[in-house]
């Protein structure tokens, strides 16, 4: 019966050789990269359609005066996570996980949409233009069927790349830590046991994630619908914000409503007149005109 599988790199290991690269390419008939000159070993670049190993040199400053810089090579693939946001974003179902727990692309049902390129948190799907499809690592699916290793891991000459049960591999990485940190070295650590509900290929490491371009472990996490917190702190803010949107409007409505004094000060209560009042009124000392002239049109006597 099939059991979940995994990889387990490990980067104190890994001597750059490319060898994974060569075998992946050469098993899923991959096409050859152009020849391009970096600034670096790495003439690969990145993961996409074309390559789904890619040994990844990180320069790595030292203390050491003779030596002031220290390359650290990790072989990087796709990730298999569990909580895998390509799958989630796939609109017609071509992304599976399989019966070995791995993660997997159809061919013949991808529509070639692009969604999982741009869910995927480490940019390991890239689109292939010939067959109008998205493309990333299989984790040599049709080799696992047959109860073979994998192309890179069998491929490997330091055994950087270990592959086993997923159970087993974890417990690989926690020994292998745990002899790392014996040995002084206090910044060793795995990377894939709590990312993004856990990494069916996980890391040893000896610098932070971001120095590998990985995510951090705070922020693998892959977002929740049901973000209770988050709900909670957008409600707090919408309240607040309409509170201090009443305050703001009562206070308008009585700033309107007051009158603004003049400099010669305004009658308390103006005269209403029928017609309109007269352009030019000429008060008299006591305050009310002695003999208004009555409105046009009213110079009728009483009767």
């Amino acid at each position: 019966m099939a059991q979940p599988v995994g990889f387990f790199t490990d980067t104190t290991l890994c001597i750059g050789c490319k060898a994974c690269e060569v075998a992946c390419k050469e098993w899923n008939q991959l096409p050859n990269n152009p020849l391009e000159f970096r600034d670096s070993y790495d003439n690969t670049g990145q993961l996409d359609h074309a390559n789904w190993r890619h040994v990844r040199f990180v320069e790595q400053p030292t203390k050491t005066p003779d030596k002031p810089i220290a390359w650290s090579m990790m072989s990087d693939v796709c990730k298999h996570c569990a909580n895998a946001s390509c799958l989630e974003v796939c609109p017609t179902d071509a992304i599976v996980r399989t019966e070995f727990d791995t993660v997997f692309i159809q061919q013949d049902v991808c529509n070639g949409c692009r969604d999982c390129i741009s869910a995927c948190p480490y940019g390991v799907i890239g689109f292939n233009t010939d067959t109008g499809t998205a493309q990333k690592c299989t984790f040599c699916y049709d080799r696992l069927q047959n109860n073979l290793k994998p192309a890179c891991a069998t491929a490997c000459p330091t055994q950087s790349i270990k592959f086993g049960p997923l159970d087993e591999m974890r417990r690989v990485a926690a020994d292998r830590v745990s002899t790392l940190h014996q040995q002084g070295m206090s910044e060793a650590r795995i990377y894939g046991d709590k990312e993004y509900g856990g990494l069916h290929a996980m890391f040893l490491l000896t610098d932070k994630p971001e120095a590998y371009a990985l995510p951090s472990t705070e922020s693998a996490v892959l977002p929740s619908r049901n973000n209770i917190p988050g709900y909670v702190t957008a409600a707090i803010t919408a309240i607040l914000a309409g509170v201090a949107g009443l305050i703001a409007f009562r206070r308008r409505g009585e700033t309107t409503a007051s009158p603004s004094p003049s400099g010669g000060g305004a009658p308390s209560s103006p005269s209403p007149s029928g017609g309109g009042a007269p352009s030019s009124p000429s008060p008299s000392r006591g305050g009310a005109p002695s003999s208004p002239s009555p409105p046009a049109g009213e110079g009728r006597g009483g009767g």
